[in-house]
């Protein structure tokens, strides 16, 4: 099992949203990671083949997908980050509706939303509209429609928004156990949703692949950047206005230790950290620190 993406491009009034990405994947979770507006919904949008690229293609076990036409429908799942529902429909409902589009008979699909609805921990909700659920609620809900024809290729486009912690824990471990026999694509801006669980990640920016590897190998690329510190509670504003910080804790009620990301120590006392995957994020899209939860 195979998904390769050939030098695909996508350009929308003269203006390159995705710009010659090559990638080769196999089973597995990967880890697709960007900042907003750095091309990756078009590119999940391209490989489910709901989006024409102006150049390049997209081909599965070798054969363009177009060719497969409901064949490649039937292997994969598919997340958008919005996903519509008309306003009566149950849980229950949805479900059932996605099933009939997605060619399952009346048993599989009443068996498959059984199983599915107790595996996202909403087997209580079946009866429940959609339009009342919580936010985190219909992410689950989005997640189940997506595994209802036990796809061979599961694409997730921001999977995980609006779920708090404790469901980000079960959705992570739910992945882990779905990648076995399959190919997982995540596309992230959150990087601990995807540092641990993916077996490799791609980091897209402007369009562009920018890098490719293991967590490990990818932090390589920071190592000798990341920095740890201890400074008065009191300059904390201070070198925020000069320095890229990527965490602060509070020390004491008079010191705060701060990691910042620089070619070279910018404070006395700063000593190398290890680099993680999140350092590499914010290193590559230094305006995002707000998304990954910098905090104090």
């Amino acid at each position: 099992m195979e998904l390769t993406i050939d030098h695909v491009s996508k350009r929308f009034k003269g203006k390159s949203a995705v710009d010659d990405i090559s990638l080769t994947l196999a089973p597995g979770v990967w880890g697709l990671l960007g900042a907003n507006g750095a091309g990756k919904t078009t590119l999940m949008r391209i490989i489910v083949g709901i989006m024409q690229p102006t150049s390049g293609r997209v081909l599965y076990d070798g054969a363009p997908i177009q060719a497969l036409g409901e064949r490649y429908r039937s292997v994969f799942g598919y997340l958008p980050q919005e996903f519509g529902f008309h306003s009566e429909f149950t849980v229950g409902d949805y479900l059932a509706y996605v099933a009939t589009l997605k060619g399952l008979s009346e048993r599989q699909s009443r068996r498959r939303i059984h199983e599915l609805l107790e595996r996202v921990s909403l087997s209580d909700v079946c009866g429940k509209k959609m339009a009342k659920l919580s936010g985190g609620m219909k992410r689950r809900v989005g997640i189940a429609q997506a595994l209802l024809n036990d796809p061979d290729v599961l694409i997730l486009d921001e999977p995980t928004a609006g779920l708090d912690p404790g469901e980000r824990v079960r959705f992570r471990n739910l992945l882990s156990e779905l990648a076995q026999n399959r190919i997982v694509l995540i596309s992230t801006h959150i990087v601990p949703d995807v540092e641990y669980i993916a077996a490799c990640h791609a980091m897209i920016k402007d369009g562009r692949l920018l890098a490719t590897g293991t967590t490990e190998q990818l932090t390589k690329l920071v190592e000798g950047r990341v920095w740890n510190c201890t400074v008065p509670a009191g300059a904390v504003p201070e070198y925020e206005s000069r320095l890229q910080i990527v965490s602060l804790r509070n020390e004491s009620e008079s010191s705060v230790s701060i990691r910042y990301l620089a070619e070279l120590p910018c404070c006395a006392g700063s000593a190398a950290a290890s680099p993680r995957l999140e350092d590499l994020y914010l290193w590559l899209f230094p305006q995002s620190g707000a998304e990954n939860g910098r905090g104090h």
